[in-house]
């Protein structure tokens, strides 16, 4: 039997939102749109990053994905499942940024009477080294530094073995190096098949970590791709340079967009960096000339901040 034409089966969505709305005070005079509209797709194994500033709609969208509030319009589901289902099922699981610790436990005792509440789970001593609670485990939890709360927390996520993590805010409170432990144990979430979205406001996590990001802003997806994807949604780079004498008049070149002059280099955003490096060096007296691409931060504050214009 020839089997060459037979398409591979792809498998269901982890995450499925099809035009989710979530409005708060909907009756009154000035109701709240937190999501507008939003539809989305998450394949399983997929390490997706949500960023947005402050209000944008990503705490909203996290607690619609695990059932927490429910959809003003639209629908979830999630491994095939309405979200609440999908908690009981221990097919989701969550790390949020405050609360669910009693200060007067100490973590082990912590972490065991939750373990307890699962019929099925993952060895504590796993968790434990996972989540790096080893130099902590016998102390009281609110004897924790709020880094090591939120390690904690990232423990009991994982108690139960779940396909997909909602990580909000995951490293809030922790330092440089807890942070960089921490993400190394992302990492073996990841290469398990977990799939993992995370919400932060740390730029360099989702540029190293993520393998797609969602940006959000006032309660809609205003970009989704890889890094790169989303880095080339900013075309522009900066061209800068020295000039020893006075800075040549570059206002009528078309592929000058701005300037920016620091003592005596002059900054130079443009779309056709080549076209401008060959005219700095060949009909000015230009020196030391370097290009530098746009990071994500600048694609980032250019989409939130020309949709707030719109």
């Amino acid at each position: 039997m020839n089997t060459a034409h037979i398409p591979t089966a792809q498998p269901a969505p982890a995450i499925e939102l099809t035009g989710i709305g979530k409005t708060f005070n909907a009756r009154s005079t000035n109701p709240v749109h937190a999501v507008k509209d939003t539809s989305l797709t998450v394949h399983p194994g997929e390490i997706i990053a949500l960023l947005g500033t402050n209000g944008a709609g990503k705490t909203t969208l996290i607690d619609l994905i695990l059932g927490l509030t429910t959809p003003s319009s639209g629908s979830v589901s999630v491994m095939g499942q309405a979200p609440k289902q999908a908690v009981y099922g221990q097919n989701i699981s969550a790390l949020m940024q405050t609360g669910g610790l009693l200060n007067e436990l100490t973590v082990k005792d912590t972490v065991e009477m939750i373990a307890a509440t699962f019929p099925k789970r993952l060895p504590l001593k796993d968790v434990i080294a996972q989540a790096d609670l080893d130099t902590v485990y016998k102390r009281r939890v609110g004897k924790c530094s709020g880094g090591e709360q939120q390690r904690i927390r990232f423990a009991l996520a994982i108690l139960g073995n779940p396909d997909i993590l909602i990580l909000d805010e995951p490293t809030a409170g922790m330092d440089a190096g807890a942070r960089r432990r921490f993400w190394k144990s992302m990492e073996h979430q990841a290469q398990q098949g977990r799939t993992i979205i995370f919400a932060t406001h740390y730029l360099e996590e989702a540029d190293q970590f993520a393998r797609r990001i969602v940006l959000m802003n006032r309660g809609e997806v205003v970009a989704d791709g890889t890094t790169e994807e989303l880095r080339n949604m900013n075309a522009s780079c900066v061209v800068s340079s020295e000039f020893p004498n006075e800075f040549p008049n570059l206002t009528e070149l078309p592929e000058v967009k701005s300037t920016e002059a620091t003592g005596s280099r002059l900054h130079i955003t443009t779309e056709d960096s080549d076209a401008l490096a060959r005219y700095l060096l060949t009909e000015t007296d230009a020196r030391n000339l370097t290009i530098t691409s746009h990071s994500l931060e600048d694609t980032f504050l250019t989409l939130t901040q020309s949709n707030q214009e719109a």
